[in-house]
């Protein structure tokens, strides 16, 4: 579904928004915010579902990575809150890397030394290198702004 189809225009547009302000006017905000998370997660599988694991797998990742941090960050930005920033963001560029410069990697060792390695063609999730950066500035923010009461609400904010 593109942004600029009639599927998007006048049927998932339509009904996130409406279903977004319908639970928000009810002082459901938590709900809401998970209605707008789903139909993203929605959003993103209807492009190729097999990512939807990728995606969520990795907000998972960073969020319980941001946790741990925000419990660390509490001791004035101690060296272990430091350490899992650092793991965090390797990891996050770690997947971007292999999705983006795998085939390019091996493409280059087997002009260089004369092999024959191949991988499968691996197809670009679409908006990786937007959802890594900003699941590594959720990270950095974790850091550096002062924790509030309990985990954060959610990414991004």
């Amino acid at each position: 579904m593109l942004f600029n189809s009639y599927a998007f225009i006048f049927l998932f547009l339509p009904v996130t928004l409406l279903g977004f302000h319908w639970i928000g006017s009810m002082g459901r905000h938590q709900v809401a915010i998970a209605w707008l998370v789903a139909a993203s997660l929605f959003f993103y599988g209807w492009w190729n579902p097999a990512y939807l694991g990728l995606i969520i797998g990795s907000m998972l990742f960073n969020y319980a990575v941001g946790v741990a941090i925000l419990s660390q960050a509490s001791k004035q930005a101690s060296k272990q809150a430091k350490l899992l920033l650092a793991a965090g963001i390797v990891v996050n560029l770690g997947l971007l890397g292999y999705f983006k410069y795998a085939n390019f990697f091996v493409d280059n060792l087997n002009a260089l030394v004369g092999s024959s390695l191949t991988l499968e063609t691996i197809i670009l999730p679409l908006a990786i290198s937007f959802f890594t950066f900003q699941q590594i500035t959720y990270l950095v923010d974790a850091l550096v702004l002062p924790p509030k009461s309990g985990p954060p609400a959610s990414m991004g904010n």
